[in-house]
């Protein structure tokens, strides 16, 4: 079995799920609020969808934390605090609606 396949897989965990599907959601929700143009910035409703796929990516990655101490775990900390990031972001998108 590829390893690359293995994302594909709920029950297991996975550090490059969270972070795709994290990522995709913030890209989603500035692409849904008329980026490019900052001109017509605005909320829209369907970035509900966008921010609960950034929750789902948040949970991704928290499943991968360890429960001893470790440089894997700090980084799995930070990556963690970027997903509050882009949920922040997304819901402050929300409020310009």
């Amino acid at each position: 079995m590829l390893p690359l396949l293995s994302i594909f897989h709920l029950r297991q965990k996975s550090l490059v799920r969270g972070v795709l599907l994290s990522l995709g959601a913030f890209v989603t929700s500035l692409l849904l609020a008329g980026f490019p143009h900052i001109e017509s910035v605005h909320g829209s409703r369907w970035q509900y969808l966008p921010l609960a796929f950034a929750a789902w990516g948040m949970i991704e990655t928290a499943r991968c934390l360890r429960r001893k101490w470790s440089l894997y775990h700090a980084g799995v900390l930070i990556l963690l605090y970027s997903d509050m990031l882009i949920l922040a972001v997304i819901v402050a998108l929300l409020a310009l609606g």
